[in-house]
């Protein structure tokens, strides 16, 4: 219980007296943990900045503990604090979920906020996740980069998380979902001009003028692949930019190109010959996926749900 939430010293002079803690306090504690930010947990209480900062040091002053770091740009959390956030989040949240609902509210379930890189989502995770509609699960689904998702998900806004890295810290929890395989793919036409033997026996030598196809400006799944299968760094310019993978994989079948790509995403273009692997290493690059969530039990159950199904649909991606 929260009115057990002591402080851990010994009797002494400057000890703080054992005893409930101001809730208030804990909840203002607990949005600048997960926020990393003063500022940001302001916002997400409706509070000024300088009533975050008071609280946060009337905290300090009641545990005699200093909770955060703070640095040039927002907070970092001390080993304390961090032990005080496992300890208060769940029940925390749990009574925000009451108190948000109202007494006497029929306990109707609440949507399921799933967030996610928009392409693993629409091709992997929502299909997985089609059948629980009928079962009555709501969704609302939110894509976006890894980053900000997860400290949307520190915040409180996701439940669940389908994050390309595995977070640090004890604020979540994470299990690994799905390993992802990358391919360095071209159309049938410039797999013709380039010819995939030259690729094996010349490497990078033989895509010498060949346009890139890549998700950013700096290349980051080609340079990561160059690195690992060719061992030399990659150099050059993309010809074409798209911030959406699957806006890449329209561009190499339309014939622009070569791209490096997950292997999910394009399985039914290779299987149909519309892309041609250009390079099969017997050791690929791989991506390992995460379903990260907030430490404890979630107050909607559906949470739960939505959690062993893409697990279980993660076996045979």
């Amino acid at each position: 219980m929260l009115g057990g939430v002591t402080d851990r010293g010994t009797d002494g002079p400057g000890v703080v007296p054992r005893g409930p803690l101001d809730l208030s306090l804990l909840r203002t504690f607990l949005a600048v943990h997960r926020t990393g930010s003063f500022t940001a947990a302001a916002r997400l209480l409706n509070l000024s900045q300088p009533t975050v900062t008071t609280q946060i040091r009337s905290l300090e002053r009641r545990l005699d503990r200093e909770l955060f770091e703070r640095l040039p740009r927002g907070v970092a959390p001390t080993p304390y604090a961090d032990d005080l956030a496992a300890q208060v989040a769940a029940p925390l949240d749990a009574l925000a979920a009451v108190t948000d609902r109202g007494p006497g509210t029929a306990s109707a379930a609440q949507p399921v906020h799933l967030a996610g890189p928009a392409e693993f989502l629409c091709v992997s995770a929502l299909p997985a996740l089609a059948p629980l509609v009928e079962e009555g699960v709501r969704l609302q689904v939110r894509p976006g980069l890894t980053d900000e998702l997860l400290d949307g998900l520190r915040a409180g806004h996701h439940d669940l998380v389908i994050s390309t890295v595995r977070p640090r810290g004890r604020t979540l929890t994470a299990v690994p979902l799905t390993d992802e395989e990358f391919v360095l793919v071209a159309s049938p036409e410039w797999a013709r001009r380039i010819d995939p033997r030259n690729v094996a026996e010349d490497g990078p030598a033989a895509l010498r003028g060949v346009p890139m196809v890549m998700y950013a400006e700096d290349l980051p799944i080609a340079r990561r692949y160059w690195r690992h299968v060719f061992g030399r760094r990659l150099t050059g310019e993309a010809a074409v930019t798209v911030p959406d993978l699957r806006g890449v994989v329209a561009t190499v079948v339309a014939g622009a190109g070569f791209s490096v790509l997950p292997h999910y995403l394009c399985r039914a273009e290779l299987d149909a010959g519309r892309l041609v692997p250009l390079l099969e290493p017997d050791d690929p690059p791989i991506n390992t996926s995460y379903l990260a969530q907030r430490p404890g039990t979630p107050e909607n159950p559906h949470v739960g749900l939505v959690r062993d199904r893409l697990l279980a649909a993660a076996r045979l991606w």
